[in-house]
């Protein structure tokens, strides 16, 4: 295109029907544009064989054999994917840099007579107003902080809150993981995967109205968070829920069901604790978990393990308390009043 897009919300509220991103299948992996489909114009092999051939026979010889490629491969992308497009589809193209790979398949679109564009500066464009989005300048959300103890259903709390209208940022769900040894949740995205979802996410909210966030540590799993969203986290306000030791274990061992289930997967997680905690208290919550006292296991490793390092954390945040929420029993009715009550104050900021 003949301007770069100017920020984050632009670029995602494109007009174009598809934005399609023909960097190779690793490249597409590890971040892309929100929305994009992957057509290759070179696959990781042809890739790097390009490069090779680039680099230790002739730049003119690795353009011909890209040629070649880039040829057969759209070939094939107009034959499959792209079969059924009609001649007012208008697509959004882009490469690593906006160079020869998105501009040579684009210039076969035209030829058929689809209206092409070109991203200009491709994905660095798009990298670029994420970092100045998360780490160039102070973030112009009003963060409000979801604090409690484990087992408190912060996450389960956040959702109810956003499915009433609230502003949340689920942070959890960005990084496909709950924040603890515990806490995975299938495979986690690259930081630059991370940090494209994140930025989409802020770029879609209204900086106007609170914004909740759950309480975290400056890591997700192994995801960092940036460090602007980080320090408006540590100085925010926060409104506290808890709730006793026996109703939070009883809660945590129905929401980790899915770890509960899977023994192996236990004993590794348990293991990981074993530095922090000592081989005899280990071998005793590994017994717990064999013989299935999994509500006594969720209490012991509460008790000793994440309730004492919450406390430390939670010096590193504000001190304004907003609204404190004893959540009783941990039933989905409690569940449901706090997050009454939490909309409740966030209408009045």
């Amino acid at each position: 295109m003949n301007d770069p897009f100017s920020s984050l919300k632009t670029l995602l509220d494109t007009p174009f029907d598809t934005i399609i991103d023909v960097r190779a299948p690793l490249e597409f992996a590890e971040d892309h544009i929100p929305g994009a489909i992957n057509l290759p114009v070179l696959n990781d092999l042809e890739r790097a064989e390009v490069g090779t051939i680039y680099k230790q026979q002739s730049p003119f010889l690795a353009r011909k054999l890209g040629a070649a490629m880039v040829a057969r491969n759209a070939a094939t992308h107009i034959e499959g994917p792209l079969a059924d497009k009609n001649g007012g589809w208008q697509p959004l193209v882009y490469c690593w840099r906006g160079g020869q790979r998105s501009n040579s398949f684009a210039s076969i679109l035209k030829q058929i007579g689809w209206r092409v564009e070109v991203l200009e500066g491709g994905y660095k464009t798009w990298r670029r107003l994420v970092v100045e989005a998360l780490y160039d300048h102070a973030l112009p959300y009003r963060i409000i902080l979801l604090d409690g103890n484990t087992g408190t259903a912060k996450t389960d709390i956040l959702q109810r809150v956003a499915s009433k209208g609230g502003q949340v940022l689920d942070l959890e769900g960005l990084a496909h993981h709950r924040g603890s040894i515990f806490g995975t949740m299938g495979t986690q995205p690259s930081q630059k995967g991370f940090e494209t979802a994140l930025a989409a996410a802020l770029a879609r909210l209204d900086p106007n109205r609170p914004v909740l966030v759950e309480a975290e540590s400056s890591r997700i799993g192994a995801r960092n968070l940036p460090s602007m969203l980080w320090a408006a986290m540590c100085d925010a306000p926060r409104i506290e829920v808890s709730a006793s030791l026996p109703a939070r274990a009883g809660y945590l061992a129905e929401a980790y069901a899915d770890l509960v289930a899977d023994c192996d997967l236990m004993d590794q997680r348990l293991d990981q604790l074993v530095s922090l905690q000592g081989h005899e208290r280990i071998d005793a919550w590994r017994a717990l978990a064999q013989a299935g006292a999994f509500v006594d296991l969720a209490e012991a490793l509460m008790a000793y393990h994440y309730d004492p390092r919450y406390e430390k954390s939670r010096a590193r945040y504000g001190h304004e308390v907003l609204e404190k929420i004893d959540l009783l029993d941990m039933s989905e009715s409690a569940r449901e009043m706090a997050a009454e009550r939490i909309i409740a104050r966030l209408d009045t900021l």
